[in-house]
């Protein structure tokens, strides 16, 4: 292996420990040049301050490897959290703490820098990329993070404790060694410590599904409040569910009810990860269990401190140890190795989806099947630019095979319980065809990676573009364009295809556009069918978007077509104000807003046109959007109305009668100020009415 030629070829990452300078002030020159001035391909992920991209600093004479969280100006954080965050962990210092190596604040860009950490969150390999983590694992990512927040409790050295206000297992990152970090000290507050006061009272702020009901109803925050949230993640580790998940339970779906409720009824292995379960001793389950169960106690004297809480751990995951030496060889040792590529020491399920691809769409359209070193020299290996990342667990590629073809590839759904998603994107994509949906050409299988290859030039995604505020691509007439094409692919889906199809996840993230900006639509995985003389369906597993899901398929599993034009109104909605629905803005405000005619104090100021076109077609994503299903229109009755106002079979007056009687019969929900891991999960009607149901008085 050759060697670098200079030291400034060496790359490297530094652990907590390792980096022990001050923390330090950046110029914007250095983290542009860091950042490659902000390239989307360096993009990791994104929050609720902004995106983070991956970059490499300078200091002395190595590049290190960081991660730079630069604020959104459309975010509802700024400079009071980012000072915080700055202030805090310049004086905290940990293992199990992300190093805050410096921060930019400069030219009117608010920007922070940690050490890079190369495994990702603990939320990622929890719920998007499937990671076979195993028990022993996930019980060692605990124990670090309960060590990290102890620190925070009791050990910071300064003068009082820290409350984080904000655990959760996407601000749990993992080292290379997968050691646990706590990140993300926006939110966090300094605490009185070993003292009679032992909380204060500040404003609600923190994580949906993780917030301690004490805490949201009085105001006062204590450390014990870290715990509660701390206890929903022990949950999320032993069940491999979100904190907040409707297809938990019919009634409860809300993690922490779920569970406790579970435990309480004698169904605790039935709620084990089926990842581990049959894994974990059956005395380490129910210790696990209970000590999680404490965390979530109503009244937070009765929850455990940190400090008692890694005590525990350990002993649980000395317990486990012990079992395993017993039964050694035991199942656990298969499952602590990660597959590579191509291993493929379980099946998966991905021999029958093989042979399901191989015949899938009858004689005439069967998918053809690549070989992965033709995916692989397409992408140019899989090459970080020609990555279109997503908010989604999917990973996006641009490509071009070796005749010449424009490919789009995506890293699909495997697994066992899994193959169930492609095979239903695949055997509805064979039957269509339309200019604004997504053409499946093929498919490659390796070790246990699946993916699938459709015939278009991908180059970026409407979810990326439209929540840009540094976007200026999309004019007025690329924006009526997109909605037009969207509405006209649903209108395809609902009347004019072979099959009559609802897409159930219309949402701007599956949407996908072309090198021309013509929108793709995609993502065909939760799609359903309608029979010939089928108007709607009930659906007892409800699977899509919170926040696009239309009211009566959410709460009663009622699909029809007219769920497809509740999400397309959302997202006319969002498009129009480039603002996400459930975090900057909620139906009940647009509605309030249309009512007062004061719409124009929230329209995107990158819209080049006149008022009125901007106010029709507001309008018509508001009357898409309507709580009643029979009030919604069609999208025939939808490309009418954006094509020519003057022949509508809805007509605009009527239109606004219908708007303005709905419209002054509904009360407005307070607003909560409350973060979401999902972006799209939740608007505020959804806040108030679950938060109600998760914290009974």
């Amino acid at each position: 292996m050759s060697m670098p030629s200079t030291t400034h070829e060496i790359r490297t990452t530094f652990s907590s420990s390792e980096w022990r300078q001050p923390c330090r002030q950046f110029t914007c020159s250095e983290i542009q040049q860091a950042t490659r001035n902000f390239d989307d391909s360096l993009i990791i992920g994104r929050g609720g301050f902004g995106k983070v991209y991956r970059g490499t600093i300078t200091i002395g004479p190595n590049l290190f490897n960081v991660a730079i969280k630069r604020l959104d100006s459309t975010s509802n954080q700024g400079a009071s959290e980012f000072w915080a965050e700055v202030n805090m962990l310049s004086n905290l210092r940990h293992c199990h703490l992300v190093s805050l190596i410096g921060y930019c604040n400069d030219e009117n860009e608010m920007i922070l820098v940690y050490e890079y950490m190369s495994n990702g969150t603990l939320e990622d390999h929890l719920h998007k990329q499937n990671t076979p983590l195993s028990w022993i694992q996930r019980l060692t990512i605990c124990i670090g993070a309960a060590r990290g927040l102890d620190y925070l409790h009791t050990g910071t050295g300064i003068k009082h404790g820290v409350v984080h206000r904000d655990v959760k297992s996407s601000n749990i990152l993992l080292h290379r060694s997968w050691d646990a970090k706590i990140a993300d000290f926006g939110l966090s507050k300094i605490c009185p410590k070993n003292q009679q006061i032992t909380y204060i009272n500040t404003g609600i702020k923190g994580t949906f599904g993780y917030l301690d009901p004490d805490y949201f109803y009085t105001g006062k925050l204590t450390r014990k409040s870290d715990v509660y949230a701390f206890g929903v993640v022990l949950f999320e580790v032993l069940c491999g569910k979100r904190a907040v998940d409707r297809r938990i339970d019919e009634d409860n779906w809300g993690l922490a009810i779920w569970a406790q409720e579970s435990i309480k009824e004698g169904r605790l292995k039935e709620i084990v990860d089926s990842d581990i379960r049959g894994v974990v001793s059956p005395k380490c389950l129910k210790k696990f269990a209970e000590v999680a169960k404490r965390c979530l106690d109503k009244n937070p004297k009765q929850r455990p401190t940190m400090a008692a809480l890694v005590v525990g751990l350990e002993s649980i995951l000395a317990f486990q140890e012990k079992a395993n030496r017993k039964l050694q060889p035991t199942r656990e040792a298969s499952k602590v190795k990660f597959l590579s590529d191509d291993q493929n020491t379980e099946d998966n399920g991905l021999n029958s989806l093989e042979l399901y691809f191989d015949t899938v769409g009858g004689e005439n359209q069967t998918l053809c099947r690549f070989d992965f070193k033709d995916i692989n020299v397409a992408t140019d290996f899989f090459y970080e630019a020609n990555k279109i990342s997503q908010h989604t667990s999917d990973s996006w590629y641009k490509g071009e095979l070796s005749n010449g073809q424009i490919i789009a590839i995506v890293e699909s759904f495997y697994g066992t319980g899994r193959k169930e998603y492609s095979m239903n994107e695949a055997s509805i994509l064979v039957k269509l065809e339309h200019e604004n949906v997504a053409k499946l050409l093929g498919y490659c299988i390796q070790g246990t990676r699946l993916f699938l290859v459709y015939d278009f030039s991908l180059h970026s995604i409407l979810d990326h573009l439209m929540f840009d505020p540094e976007c200026t691509i999309l004019n007025w007439d690329k924006r009526y364009k997109i909605i037009l094409d969207v509405a006209r692919a649903l209108l395809y889906l609902h009347r004019d295809a072979p099959i009559r199809v609802i897409h159930c996840d219309v949402k701007p993230g599956n949407i996908l556009l072309d090198e021309s900006l013509n929108p793709i639509l995609s993502s065909f995985w939760i799609a359903k069918c309608l029979a010939i003389n089928e108007t709607d369906r009930h659906e007892s597993r409800i699977n899509g978007t919170w926040g696009y899901m239309a009211p009566e398929y959410m709460k009663n599993g009622d699909l029809s077509t007219k769920t497809d034009v509740y999400s397309f109104g959302v997202l006319v909605l969002e498009f129009m104000t480039a603002r996400r629905a459930g975090i900057d803005i909620s139906l009940e405000m647009l509605r309030e807003k249309w009512l007062e005619r004061t719409l124009a104090d929230i329209i995107d100021l990158r819209i080049d046109v006149d008022s009125i076109h901007i106010t029709r077609l507001l309008e018509i994503g508001l009357l898409c959007a309507q709580e009643d299903a029979e009030d919604r229109p069609t999208m025939d009755e939808v490309v009418s109305m954006l094509l020519d106002s003057s022949s509508l079979n809805l007509p605009m007056a009527k239109m606004r009668e219908l708007l303005t009687t709905k419209f002054s019969e509904s009360s407005s929900a307070p607003e909560y100020y409350v973060y979401y891991d999902d972006p799209y999960d939740y608007d505020t009607g959804a806040v108030k009415e679950f938060i109600l149901e998760l914290f009974p008085r």
